[in-house]
């Protein structure tokens, strides 16, 4: 019955579809201007609706770039408690700048960090307060159109891929499937770590890449747990119980992965990007508390432990201790060189390859 129910938004998906081609029409004819900056950008976006792994990507760019280029990322900063143009600083927190931002902000302090709704004023805003800036990153900037990026990557989950999706509310795209054909290059993410070439193949000549585009396989690689408090490293037994506790658009991935190291995992799932209170951790805590088993242990992602940080006091009072398990993307088919060199091949059109010293 639910089936049959969900066709019944696919007329307003063909509406919205309708109204997202018209508005990428009025781009592509000039009649919407679309702004280019004399720095290098480089946007990591998607067609769909979150989930396709931006945040680990844009890591991977930074880890790439930071030590000769001085880098900076610009994201909207979803579901922040503020507005407008803010440049992160030692006070800054997940509320004013947003959980992704601050994951970079946190990981990376080397690197510029800001997040703006209007990327078209915010990038002039950040190079008046970092003027050496030479390359800028996008975080989930595919539709905003307002700023035309150098390179403009765009992120498909192996699970989803745009090709086998629908417009919103029918579907989870953003907008028509012919919107790939703006991206410099695809990435497709979250691969199993397995993929045969036979199905990259296949994949490949499904997207139909036009010629000047490139499209590359990725996954994702787990690491070692960490305390959250202290950062120390956190050793689990095989025969140890997880209770994950995550608000990401897709756990699964983890999921899998967690059940391949230990014997139980339990998931405690909420929104994507969501705020936890001193109520979720009473849940939290007695959900953990109920769980069979003698060696267990609280499990989060990184980009939610920004959001728990901001509760620390309340952690350590009902002494949850809880690990965090960090994620990197790795490249399939030994093309991580081939993706670096088509990076760097942009940048050194666009800035001078020089070892700078941010600010």
């Amino acid at each position: 019955m639910l089936r049959y129910l969900t066709f019944l938004l696919y007329p307003f998906s063909l509406l919205y579809g309708l109204i997202m081609w018209m508005r990428n029409r009025f781009y592509d004819r000039g009649l919407l201007t679309a702004v280019e900056f004399d720095i290098a950008t480089i946007s990591f976006g998607n067609l769909s609706v979150g989930g396709t792994g931006k945040t680990p990507h844009v890591e991977y760019l930074i880890r790439l770039l930071k030590n000769q280029f001085a880098v900076a990322s610009l994201s909207r900063g979803y579901n922040r408690r503020t507005k407008g143009y803010i440049l992160a600083d030692a006070n800054s927190t997940a509320r004013q700048i947003g959980d992704e931002p601050m994951q970079f902000h946190q990981k990376f302090p080397d690197i510029s960090v800001c997040v703006g709704e209007e990327r078209m004023l915010a990038i002039p805003q950040l190079l008046m307060d970092r003027p050496h800036t030479q390359v800028v990153l996008l975080d989930d900037a595919f539709q905003h159109r307002s700023i035309k990026p150098g390179l403009n990557l765009m992120l498909t989950d192996y699970s989803r891929l745009f090709t086998r999706d629908h417009v919103v509310p029918f579907g989870r795209l953003r907008e028509g499937r012919s919107g790939y054909k703006r991206a410099s290059s695809i990435v497709v993410s979250k691969c199993p770590p397995n993929l045969s070439v036979a199905e990259k193949e296949k994949i490949t000549a499904e997207i139909n890449p036009l010629p000047h585009q490139r499209v590359y396989f990725s996954t994702l690689a787990y690491g070692e747990l960490y305390d959250m408090e202290t950062l120390e490293s956190v050793q689990v037994s095989p025969k140890a119980s997880i209770h994950l506790v995550c608000g990401i658009a897709r756990p699964q991935p983890l999921v899998d992965y967690l059940q391949t190291k230990v014997e139980r995992v339990f998931l405690q799932q909420f929104p994507d990007h969501y705020y936890y209170t001193k109520s979720t951790l009473d849940k939290v805590k007695l959900e953990f508390e109920h769980m069979p088993g003698e060696e267990k242990i609280i499990v989060t992602t990184e980009k939610d432990a920004v959001r728990l940080h901001l509760l620390l006091d309340d952690l350590k009072a009902m002494n949850l201790r809880i690990a965090v398990i960090p994620v990197e993307v790795q490249f399939l088919f030994n093309e991580g060189e081939s993706f670096n060199n088509y990076i760097f091949d942009y940048l050194d059109k666009t800035v001078p390859k020089v070892a700078v010293t941010a600010e």
